[in-house]
């Protein structure tokens, strides 16, 4: 008979320094990915912020009241093409204006400018770099404003 080694305390030592450093090493892992793709911050300040929320809810309010209706598209040149409608019928006459921002910050705020593409439809003037993007889209006619946020990609 050959004698058998026994589980030792040297065996369970190995096993649980493996069993923390695969823990340490994802903790690091997505510690890293998370500190390089967020920048951490969606207001400059959040008690500010706060402060607004009621007016914010005022200015919802007065929005849906208008009842615009909207639709974005990106065409294949990348160009960003609003519509824009109440009851029905093309909301002609409004000035359009949309700031694009990169989801996690990565890129810089790219201002888009649109002109007049028949009744109620608008057209940007130059193309949107390729990624995805948040369209913060503001709508005025008259004393009339609206502001919608759309993802383009």
């Amino acid at each position: 008979m050959t004698p058998t080694r026994g589980f030792t305390g040297w065996h369970m030592t190995g096993i649980l320094i493996a069993f923390f450093g695969v823990i340490i090493a994802v903790n690091l892992t997505m510690a890293t990915f998370a500190t390089r793709t967020f920048g951490g911050k969606v207001v400059e300040n959040s008690y500010v912020a706060s402060q607004q929320f009621n007016r914010w809810l005022a200015e919802a309010r007065a929005q849906k009241a208008l009842g615009w209706q909207h639709a974005v598209t990106l065409g294949s040149d990348r160009r960003v093409g609003v519509t824009l409608g109440v009851a029905g019928k093309p909301l002609a006459g409004a000035l359009v204006s949309a700031v694009a921002r990169h989801p996690v910050g990565r890129e810089g705020e790219v201002a888009v400018r649109f002109v007049s593409a028949g009744p109620g439809r608008y057209e940007s003037d130059y193309p949107l770099p390729a990624g995805r993007w948040y369209l913060h889209l503001e709508v005025v006619r008259g004393a009339d404003r609206a502001a919608f946020i759309e993802t383009v990609q």
